[in-house]
């Protein structure tokens, strides 16, 4: 293999500096633990850029703040992989903004997000 091709196939980061990483390829040991705190979450959460996956219709922050509310509502989250998926990075650009970690109920609705994500990626995955 040329030099050229081994460049091409090396990963890049994004704009946020994470390496971006497709539901496709996700796999139940890139998850942050249960028990994971909010840097290894922000950090995780960054790996799927929310940006990139909205709608012309529904921006991102639509979206999120949307899912957010019927969570404080009803405890009820998104149905598909990309919407959780860009609930947690929108709640990683909510926070770095504030410039404070999440407080309680926040950080719950957070871990919430991820074990929703968690199993989406097993049962995807077919792990346990």
């Amino acid at each position: 293999m040329s030099a050229q091709g081994e460049w091409a196939e090396q990963p890049t980061a994004n704009i946020f500096g994470v390496l971006d990483i497709e539901n496709v390829d996700l796999t139940p040991d890139q998850l942050p633990a249960p028990d994971a705190r909010w840097g290894e979450i922000a950090h995780f959460g960054l790996s799927y850029d929310g940006y990139k996956h909205e709608s012309a219709s529904r921006p991102c922050a639509d979206s999120a703040n949307a899912a957010r509310d019927e969570y404080r509502e009803r405890e009820v989250l998104p149905d598909s992989l990309d919407a959780l998926r860009s609930c947690l990075f929108y709640e990683q650009r909510r926070y770095h903004h504030f410039g404070e970690p999440p407080d309680e109920w926040s950080l719950g609705y957070i871990h919430a997000l991820l074990e929703a994500i968690r199993r989406r990626v097993a049962a995807s995955s077919g792990a346990p």
